[in-house]
């Protein structure tokens, strides 16, 4: 039997973020966020490297490449910890607006950026809260 696309698509996306992991992309992620108005807004000031983390440990336990995110706060349960958050179209798409310019900040090209791409529209759409506008 063959291996599941889901694996294979994850092991594409570590193999082409390399040996330093989603850390770089993270960070350039981050660096966005704390500039921006409408997402940044979100975050509480005194917890950007908790909230970097975080996400870079989340990452790592969804693509398989580490347990801690697991092992440090449970259950990703994604929804209930960004409850407290008005998420709608605006935010959701400007999330995922810096989240694409972090990829290209690290170069990540091709299928894996495609792949991953296409991972985080279906999380940040899953976050909205609010109805479409």
């Amino acid at each position: 039997m063959g291996r599941k696309p889901e694996l294979i698509m994850e092991e594409m996306v570590v193999e082409a973020l390399g040996e330093e992991g989603f850390g770089p992309l993270i960070a350039a992620f981050y660096r966005r966020v704390r500039e921006d108005e409408l997402v940044g807004e979100m975050y509480p000031d005194d917890d950007w490297e908790g909230a970097e983390k975080r996400l870079r440990d989340f990452m790592e336990f969804r693509f398989g490449t580490s347990q801690r995110y697991l092992l440090e706060r449970g259950h990703p349960r994604l929804r209930m910890r960004h409850a407290p958050f008005t998420i709608g179209e605006a935010e959701r798409d400007r999330w995922l607006e810096m989240m694409n310019e972090a990829m290209d900040e690290i170069g990540l090209t091709g299928e894996p950026r495609e792949k991953l791409g296409a991972f985080f529209h279906q999380v940040a759409d899953f976050m909205r809260n609010q109805a479409s506008s």
